[in-house]
């Protein structure tokens, strides 16, 4: 039975990146066989079995598509141990995030903080064209910065800025760039309240390689409360969100 389970988890997810001992169990749980100990079966060990079999190989064009957004193998690698997450990996799980709130969240194309810096409000008039940003309650806009990850969030009934770093560092001119950007937004939207001004700017310094979560969390308003050891658990199910098209309870 462990071994069926595994077979289908190999197919669903291309691998077994996000597999975990309590998938397992769960899985067991459900069909009236959760406590094996009187059997004597060694549930790791059948895992290891299993995977070792395989020579734990991924499946050979194993593809992920929703909307516009396909990941293979190798954008979903990213999100093993402590890799980087690539620009693929990012860009769908914001758009997650957007169906799991209604779009009442605005999620940013990570490629768009470039294209601003670069070109100018000018440069990414047309990001919005179909958008009102003004609608919203949260924005959010993932910066790479060549070495990790920052997020910039927007409150938009306060008007507060607020950055994520995991380094704790802030590039003013990054917030600035993006008030800017609301202003002119405002201007070209004909949104004239909010013209008179972005508020506050604040500062909260993140974990490193987590804009995911929290962009998840954020999104649906709860808390952070997770930590460095909480991110194995939380890349995988990060990667089972990403196959499944949705995010996971």
């Amino acid at each position: 039975m462990i071994h069926e389970f595994l077979e289908s988890f190999y197919m669903k997810y291309g691998g077994f990146i996000p597999l975990s001992e309590t998938d397992v169990l769960e899985y067991l749980k459900q069909k009236g066989n959760s406590d094996l100990s009187n059997k004597g079966v060694d549930i790791k060990r059948e895992m290891t079995r299993y995977r070792a079999g395989l020579a734990s190989a991924p499946i050979a064009g194993f593809m992920v598509t929703y909307n516009k957004h396909t990941l293979g193998l190798e954008d979903l690698g990213t999100l093993e141990e402590q890799n980087w997450l690539n620009d693929q990996i990012i860009n769908m799980y914001g758009e997650l995030i957007m169906e799991a709130t209604q779009h009442k969240v605005h999620f940013f194309n990570s490629f768009f903080h470039k294209q601003l810096v670069a070109k100018g409000y000018d440069g990414v008039k047309r990001w919005t064209k179909k958008v009102d940003l003004f609608s919203k309650w949260l924005l959010l806009i993932p910066i790479h910065l060549e070495i990790h990850w920052s997020l910039v969030t927007v409150t938009m009934a306060t008007k507060t800025i607020s950055y994520y770093d995991s380094q704790g560092i802030v590039f003013r001119h990054t917030t600035d760039n993006i008030m800017k950007y609301l202003l002119s937004e405002a201007r070209e939207k004909k949104q004239t309240a909010f013209q008179k001004g972005c508020g506050s700017f604040s500062l909260t310094a993140c974990l490193s390689v987590s804009v995911c979560q929290y962009c998840r969390c954020l999104s649906v308003k709860q808390p952070l409360l997770f930590s460095q050891e909480d991110m194995p658990r939380i890349r995988k199910r990060i990667y089972k969100e990403l196959c499944d098209c949705r995010l996971n309870d």
